[in-house]
Formats: structure tokens, sequence, C-alpha cells
């Protein structure tokens, strides 16, 4: 079984932190807290093991800081402009805590609540689930929506996050953890010298404030084409527009994929570690965040500091603002309807 100790206490209510690890040394931890990744150690081309994703020592600072690090965010994760929507010709008003904007599911979201642990029924110590009741009307949603969130590690070094959820309402959600990634290791400076490769021919446009227009551009003779293996610091500062508004990338991009299929979204390879990530999902996109507004005033874990560019997120999801676009693939569940997706992060190195 995983191994489980206390991490905090929420309202009188305890805060566990677990690990769970495969047998070739790749280790996590995660909170019930926010279903949050803590800590993710695997092993570079040398046979050391480092820890590579952001994130706190202290549980308070997961309550104070808004960075999402490691989070479970919903019930929306990315942005709903204006923060309202339409299900079955109703209008619905969510929280606005980004200006007049909706992020990640409002000022109390998924990332900010007490999870349960779900008790497994087989003996394994490489996975741990989380189940949330999300109440109708949280954060101005419809619908009593019942979710689980379920992290394995397996044996050929994959941290697999799967998503579950059910409503008995029409409502709207989408899923999706965020971590930031520095195959360096957490604390060990930006990643401008990483390579990324997105499976991807197409990205949606965005506003001054981060959201999708509607209009899909191709990727082609842009900043934006990362279909082959592309330094990340290479066009980072480009005058170009999309870049421009972002101070950074923080953008949707269009899997190459067929369906709900698990499908190849994007590989990231660092040469100073040797290791390799890729990432797999059953979601239509992929947002890719260069951490453009970490200032490196907040503390991170082991006495480091995180600044501008120190770490990646790669957030499989639906498209930003999908709810509110005609034309994007639908985030809407059903009533009664599930709602499953699956993504993976696979660890190797070269």
């Amino acid at each position: 079984m995983s191994i489980k100790r206390d991490f905090g206490i929420v309202d009188g209510k305890s805060v566990y932190l677990f690990t769970i690890k495969n047998s070739k040394g790749m280790i996590a931890e995660i909170t019930s807290y926010g279903a949050t990744l803590v800590s993710l150690v695997v092993q570079d081309s040398k046979g050391e093991f480092d820890d590579v994703v952001l994130g706190y020592d202290k549980f308070e600072d997961y309550r104070k800081y808004k960075n999402f690090f490691g989070a479970t965010v919903g019930r929306v994760a990315n942005r709903i402009e204006n923060s309202s929507f339409k299900i079955n010709g109703v209008q619905y008003k969510v929280a606005k805590n980004e200006g007049e904007n909706h992020l990640h599911g409002g000022i109390v979201g998924f990332d900010k609540v007490v999870w349960e642990e779900e008790v497994q029924v087989e003996e394994s110590n490489g996975s741990i689930e989380f189940s949330y009741l999300s109440k109708d009307g949280e954060e101005g949603y419809p619908g009593n929506l019942k979710l689980r969130v379920k992290y394995t590690i397996t044996e050929d070094n994959e941290l697999k996050i799967e998503y579950f959820a059910i409503s008995d309402m029409d409502t709207i959600v989408n899923l999706t953890n965020h971590s930031y990634f520095n195959l360096s290791g957490q604390g060990s400076g930006d990643v401008l010298k990483h390579k990324i490769m997105i499976n991807s021919d197409k990205f949606t446009v965005n506003d001054k404030y981060s959201i999708p227009t509607g209009e899909i551009a191709e990727v082609n003779n842009t900043p934006m084409d990362f279909r082959v293996l592309t330094y990340i610091g290479e066009n980072i500062c480009s005058d170009y527009e999309q870049i421009a508004l972002g101070s950074g990338y923080d953008h949707n991009w269009i899997i190459n994929s067929s369906g709900n299929k698990l499908s190849k979204a994007a590989e990231v390879y660092d040469e100073k570690s040797g290791r390799i990530m890729e990432v797999y999902t059953t979601k239509p996109g992929v947002q890719f965040y260069t951490a453009n507004f970490l200032t490196g005033l907040e503390p991170g874990k082991g006495g480091t500091t995180y600044s501008k560019r120190s770490g990646l997120c790669l957030e499989t999801q639906y498209f930003p603002n999908a709810v509110n676009h005609n034309s994007f693939p639908s985030p809407i569940l059903k009533a009664n309807q599930k709602y499953e997706h699956s993504t993976i992060y696979k660890f190797s190195t070269k």
C-alpha cells in the first residue's frame, strides 16, 4: 500500500501526504490537499535521482500561494471568458478570479479543497486514488459532481493520472494536472535549454487576456512550431504577437490525434540530465506554459526560489473557453454520463 503521513490541517480536517513508487526507484508524493503532486523523483542518464517538479516543503505554502504547483485543477481548468456560459439556454455565472474572467475553477477550485483517500482493493504501493464531491452551485457551477483522480507509477517509469466524474445535472468539466516540470531537477534554474516537441499542426489564438478568440492558426512558419524537438529558449523572446501578449508561451495546441484514444501530445528532452519526458493523453489539447509569472520571491523546495522560466507545464485539456466556442470540442458533461480521461508522463533517458 502507499505510505501515508500527516501533512497539515484545514478547518479541523487532516491533510495527508502519500508516497507511491515502483521497483526502479521512481517515487511520487501526492497530498490529499488539491489531489496535488508534491514531488516526482526520477533517474537521469548517470543513474542519479532528482525531484523534477516544482513545489513547496511546507503545507501552509500550498494554501497561501496561487501557482497551482502540481494541483488537480477544475471544475474547469484554464479560462472562461467573462466568467459566464450557457447550458441548455440557461446562463451561468462563475467566480471571477482573473479580472473579469474565470481561471482554473475559481476562488476555491479543486486545488484548494481536501480530497478523500479512496481505499485500494489491490495491494499496490504504486497507486493512490482520491475522491471529492463538488456540490451544485460551488463556484457557480451547476450539478452535484462526483469526482475521482487516480495516480499510478508503473514499472515502465510512467506517472499515469486518471480522471473520472459524473454529475446529476448537465454541467461543464475540464480537469487537468498543473505540475511544473524541470528535468534538470527542481531549483536548478530555467528550462530554456530544454528541448520540446509538441505533436500539433495548429494552436488556438489568444487575446491579450490569454483567452482563445475562436481562431485556429497553423504553426507552420511561426515560433509556435514545435513539431520537431526545439530549444524552448530559441524564440521565447520573439516579438511574434502571440508570444509578446503572453510574456512567453501560454497557449493551447491542438493535438494531432484520432478521437478519444491515448495519443502522444508532447516530448521534452533535457541534454544536461539526459532525461526525456513523453506526454500522452486522451484529451484534444495541451497547454504549454513556460512559468512566465513566477517571480523568484516565493519559497520553493529545499530552500530554493523559483524565477521566471524555472519550469514548464504541459496541461492536457479541452481547449480554454471551449464552452463559449461551438467550433471547439465541447466540455459539456451531460447528466449521469461518465467523464473519463487519462494522461501519462513517461520518463526515460538517453
